[in-house]
């Protein structure tokens, strides 16, 4: 007997028609178009490539149309976008154990955020206490803009971050110790806008950890894992694009850092204390910013500030605010969908434990038993593939070598004032490499229950995501880069 299949036939070619036999004959003739479009709206059909990261730049269809002068380009600063050579990218599995890391210092920073005392520094820069192991960077496999500091401008790339608030590059001198970068450190005697604040200065004491060297104001940030930046608090002309400049901004000039930073300068901090960029230049674009993270990392996305920042279509959720915790924007999950179906997580388990969205975590964590029921369906959903060994955090992943298209159920998540987003397919799975032979589900849970649940970068990919700090609301529209 000759087979109906081409030799070629390949396993989502089978898949696809075991899923159009099941649905000619298995689902009743009568079949309503409603039945039809819930067949269908629990099942998302995707090109594997388009989740794979190329060798090769692609720039934001955003970028491309002319918005150039009010965005910064944000990339991944370990892609073919970045203007960072790395002689050697992290490894994914290195990038998750540090992710990790940074998990675990979020989960400690808020649960003794209510008892933590102000720090001080000793009187000198050079005898500050300073951890002595090097430690895990808490900015490893996120996204990079480039500023400019000073006048005359120099450029810097910085990672950006809304779970910190003092902005700081590296500077010359350095007494003790500075990563290596790409970009040259930056001078303050080069620049004639730099001045030190000085340690009397009500600026000064809005620092977490602060201290005194001749009358100039010392600043510290230990992430709590070994990596850390000191230096003196100043301030001088910083640049985000031609047309948005703002003068005397208060940032850390670091002279002692350490940390596996990659080769940035610095960081950019977005959080909500007093310190941070969004607080600092509130008068200027009225506590708003958003930003859009690109599917994969050989694409871009954008950093923008201000109302006009805030695309179509936007739904908003309400930002909360933790008194104990001010750095952090947090939000209400309350439930999660796969396959167009809600699971059944009991509202408890959401509000016990609590929510923020943070720019710098790779990888969102769910309470254990919220995390439980999406992995149990999800991997129903999925039980045509063949599963692939797990990969820390993640423990449910799968084999597609030899398909073209995969069928993913969709994921949505539901936040409070009836918001729902449709995560892409990319903030589904994880593909720790650009090889088809291992994709995980892109979620990992929490080992304690009250421990905050943190939504990652990942699941907040190709969104528009817009900060409104005056209206107290977070926004999410799709399709933004």
């Amino acid at each position: 007997m000759t087979s109906l299949l081409p030799t070629s036939f390949s396993h989502d070619h089978l898949l696809l028609l075991l899923l159009l036999l099941i649905f000619v004959f298995v689902v009743p003739s009568q079949c309503t178009d409603a039945a039809q479009k819930e067949f269908l709206s629990s099942h998302h059909t995707v090109d594997v490539r388009s989740l794979l990261p190329s060798d090769t730049c692609s720039s934001s269809k955003v970028l491309r149309e002319g918005s150039h002068e009010q965005r910064l380009n944000l990339v991944h600063q370990h892609g073919p976008c970045s203007p960072l050579h790395h002689k050697k990218n992290l490894s994914h599995k290195q990038m998750l154990k540090n992710d990790q890391s940074r998990v675990d210092w979020i989960h400690r920073r808020i649960s003794s955020s209510a008892s933590k005392q102000q720090d001080k520094l000793q009187d000198s820069l050079a005898s500050a206490t300073i951890p002595a192991q090097s430690g895990s960077s808490l900015n490893v496999g996120n996204y990079i803009v480039s500023i400019g500091i000073g006048t005359p401008r120099r450029d810097f790339s910085v990672a950006f971050d809304t779970g910190s608030d003092v902005t700081w590059i590296q500077c010359k001198p350095c007494v003790a110790y500075c990563h290596p970068q790409q970009d040259q450190l930056f001078d303050p005697l080069q620049s004639s806008t730099y001045a030190n604040i000085s340690c009397g200065s009500p600026y000064c004491s809005q620092l977490n950890s602060y201290g005194c060297s001749d009358s100039g104001c010392l600043y510290s940030v230990n992430y709590g894992d070994g990596s850390y930046t000191v230096g003196f608090f100043a301030q001088d002309t910083l640049t985000l694009t031609p047309s948005n400049v703002i003068p005397n901004f208060r940032f850390g000039c670091g002279e002692n850092n350490n940390g596996l930073w990659g080769q940035t300068a610095g960081l950019l901090g977005l959080g909500r204390a007093m310190t941070s960029l969004v607080s600092q230049a509130y008068q200027m674009y009225g506590g708003v910013f958003s930003y859009c993270l690109p599917p994969t990392a050989s694409s871009t996305g954008y950093l923008a500030f201000g109302s006009s920042s805030a695309m179509a279509n936007v739904k908003y959720t309400p930002m909360l605010r933790d008194p104990n915790a001010p750095t952090f924007y947090f939000l209400n999950l309350v439930a999660i969908t796969v396959g167009g179906q809600n699971l059944p997580i009991p509202s408890a388990v959401f509000s016990t434990a609590g929510t923020i969205i943070d720019s710098g975590t790779v990888i969102t964590r769910l309470p254990p038993d919220a995390y439980s029921a999406l992995r149990s369906e999800f991997r129903q959903k999925m039980s045509g593939y063949n599963s692939a060994p797990a990969m820390e955090p993640f423990d449910t992943c799968y084999d597609f070598t030899g398909y073209n298209n995969i069928t993913v159920p969709p994921v949505a998540l539901q936040f409070d004032g009836g918001v729902t987003i449709n995560l892409d397919t990319s903030g589904i799975l994880y593909f720790p490499s650009i090889s088809q032979s291992q994709a995980c589900l892109a979620f990992a849970g929490n080992s304690d229950p009250n421990s905050i649940a943190i939504l990652g970068n990942t699941q907040q990919r190709t969104f528009n995501v817009v900060y409104d700090i005056p209206r107290k609301v977070i926004g999410f529209s799709p399709g933004g880069c």
